[in-house]
């Protein structure tokens, strides 16, 4: 029973990552529904969030589907494709976002932060650095060796 189970799991598992495009929207161009398929995964699924709208079983990611495809149809390059959609739907449907100073502290806190705690941790561990030994006196030289030499 556990076995059905799993082998039930695994099966639904590997469904979502298959991809939402149904066989009724694709086109009949293999060059045309390679482009779509490539804009669908940098399109985000408006009601699913941070899925691409290739992925999502949403109403909504599937008319996205078919009027992505409809521009492409058009004679719409990748680019105005992409741009129908930020002007339609704002920024927010791309899945990366450009680089303008709007997303810079999207872009660059990250690695800011990960720099920011490597320099904490380097100052910190300055600090904390072991003193010196301090060397042997003559004496306790002569009992070393004295020492070492009964041992062997």
């Amino acid at each position: 029973m556990r076995f059905r189970a799993a082998l039930f799991t695994l099966l639904v598992m590997s469904m979502g990552s298959a991809g939402a495009v149904e066989p009724g929207e694709r086109l009949a161009d293999p060059v045309l529904e390679a482009r779509a398929r490539h804009l669908s995964q940098e399109l985000r699924c408006l009601v699913c969030q941070n899925t691409s709208i290739d992925e999502s079983n949403a109403e909504l990611a599937r008319d996205l589907r078919i009027l992505l495809r409809e521009r492409l149809v058009a004679g719409d390059s990748d680019q105005q494709v992409l741009d129908f959609m930020v002007r339609r739907y704002g920024e927010w449907v791309l899945l990366s976002p450009p680089l303008q100073p709007l997303t810079w502290a999207l872009w660059l806190g990250p690695p800011a932060l990960l720099a920011g705690a490597g320099i904490l941790l380097w100052l910190r561990g300055r600090g904390r650095r072991p003193a010196s030994v301090p060397r042997l006196s003559p004496e306790e030289e002569a009992r070393v060796a004295a020492l070492a030499g009964e041992r062997r």
